[in-house]
């Protein structure tokens, strides 16, 4: 009985250390991380989602519902964890199983950005190259061969919504053009003939992608054969809106 428990538990061991990302399909992101004060701060866990979501992921904020059919034990649990630095803000991504074990962690993404909103975006955008690196394809999940206790995840943190009567998301004229006004540490706002600002954008490492806000609605800048498209998830769906930029 006792060999037969130990080699029941060598084999639950092998089956552990094998996972890799490709056996998971969703991803839980919390609202808040340890090093920040307050939801959502500097946009962490919407740039989190995004770039998750381009990886190829299925992703829920903690405060929502997985549906019922997912085993729990098939959801990773994401985090960034930030590591001290002079001079410099220096963030890595975990992936966490349902035991806690670390499924895969980042590379360390480094900014020498002085405004905190453009540091940490800067360095999360970095670590996450490691992870596009990694060419993430789901194999239907290995960890489904495991039987596993159903259970769903619950709501704990009020979700917050913003109704169309206080944000107005401003429709763009792909044939207008916007004037990059410049603002503080490599931003920009974008403003229309009246002149109203209708985004900003903030400065990434890459100087053809920014990281932009319209309205409610969060998204990236990204230039493709020298034309500009604002490019954001919608009912998750990918929505791309050519945009006429002078710089």
């Amino acid at each position: 009985m006792k060999k037969q428990f130990l080699l029941l538990l060598l084999l639950v061991s092998g089956f552990s250390f094998a996972q890799s990302l490709n056996d998971y399909k969703t991803v839980i992101v919390p609202l808040k991380f340890d090093f920040l004060k307050s939801e959502n701060q500097y946009r962490m866990s919407t740039l989190s989602k995004y770039n998750l979501n381009k990886v190829g992921f299925d992703v829920y904020y903690s405060n929502q519902v997985v549906p019922d059919g997912i085993n729990r034990c098939a959801v990773l649990n994401y985090d960034i964890v930030k590591e001290g630095a002079f001079l410099a803000t220096k963030l890595y991504v975990t992936f966490k199983d349902c035991y806690g074990k670390i499924v895969y962690q980042s590379e360390i993404g480094m900014s020498r950005e002085k405004d905190f909103q453009v540091a940490y975006n800067d360095a999360l955008n970095k670590a996450f190259t490691s992870v596009y690196e990694l060419e993430y394809l789901y194999n239907g999940g290995q960890n489904a061969a495991v039987e596993q206790k159903v259970e769903k995840v619950k709501e704990v943190v009020p979700a917050v919504v913003v109704t169309p009567q206080t944000v107005v998301n401003p429709v763009i004229d792909p044939n207008e053009m916007l004037f990059a006004q410049p603002l503080a540490g490599g931003n920009y706002q974008l403003i229309d003939s009246k002149p109203s600002v209708i985004m900003k954008i903030f400065k990434t490492s890459d100087a053809n992608s920014f990281l932009a806000q319209k309205g409610s609605q969060e998204g990236v800048l990204v230039k493709k054969d020298n034309q500009w498209f604002f490019e954001f998830y919608q009912n998750d769906q990918l929505v791309s809106e050519k945009i006429n930029v002078k710089f």
